[in-house]
């Protein structure tokens, strides 16, 4: 787990927010050095805050909370969690099933119960939206809605949170050929801003569910199961073509058309 805190682009403050920020921040802080007081000196370092709020437009209470008053700018309408916020979690794993089918059985996406843990249900809204039923801290249930914005068939599927969720998120699954034929490549990125921000992720911790495990230990869970879905599956037609062949002519003379 990772909390993302790219300063370069740390402004989560609106404008008339920072100018008021720094207004208040210098009139606290000649007053507090007017005072030669434990009192001024606690107006004067309140003012100092202020300034520094104002002037780099970055709030540290905001980020901890994951809230943010400025604009989201270029990408707004496609954007769930801002660049600067929230937590990113990474993870690849390798499936010894072919692609398509790797693809196929994720892009349906009432199958991900089946696997990740948390999730209670994922109910289907439209050709690209859905509705999700998660287990949240303390027993409770998280819902909210999302949305495919990229997908490439075999290859990709872009999603994000809509907006109004009880949870900013976004993220995409991507799947490549593994090497030496050994399955499909997954790669999971997913960057959200849980209620509360990073508070409401270290008190989630405290109550059991820590984002970076959980989501390992569902891909643990999906390899398994593709891959006992594989070995369940019955001989194919190739397979038995073969060993009736086999069977139907002197182990010195092959059948004609494997020559």
């Amino acid at each position: 787990m990772e909390v993302i805190q790219h300063w370069k682009y740390g402004v989560n403050i609106s404008e008339p927010e920072r100018l008021a920020s720094v207004t208040a921040g210098a009139a606290l802080a000649l007053i507090g050095f007017s005072r030669r007081s434990l009192e001024g000196t606690c107006m004067a370092l309140t003012g100092a805050e202020l300034l520094r709020r104002g002037i780099t437009g970055h709030s540290m209470l905001y980020e901890y909370l994951g809230v943010r008053t400025a604009p989201k700018g270029q990408g707004a309408a496609t954007t769930s969690v801002p660049y600067e916020l929230g937590i990113r979690v990474d993870h690849v794993i390798t499936v010894g099933r072919p692609r398509s089918d790797v693809y196929a059985f994720w892009r349906k996406l009432e199958n991900l119960p089946q696997f990740m843990k948390h999730v209670k249900s994922v109910q289907r809204t439209g050709e690209r939206r859905s509705h999700w039923v998660v287990c949240g801290p303390a027993g409770g249930n998280v819902e909210w809605d999302a949305e495919i914005i990229n997908e490439v068939e075999n290859r990709l599927i872009g999603f994000r949170s809509l907006e109004g969720s009880a949870v900013d998120l976004a993220g995409s699954v991507r799947f490549q050929d593994a090497p030496d034929g050994r399955g499909t490549e997954i790669f999971v990125e997913i960057q959200y801003n849980p209620p509360a921000g990073v508070l409401g992720a270290f008190f989630a911790q405290m109550w059991g569910v820590e984002p970076t495990s959980q989501i390992r230990e569902d891909l643990y869970r999906f390899k398994h199961l593709m891959e006992a879905s594989r070995s369940a599956q019955p001989e194919s037609v190739f397979d038995k073509v073969l060993e009736a062949s086999e069977e139907s002519f002197p182990a010195s003379d092959a059948p004609a058309w494997t020559t």
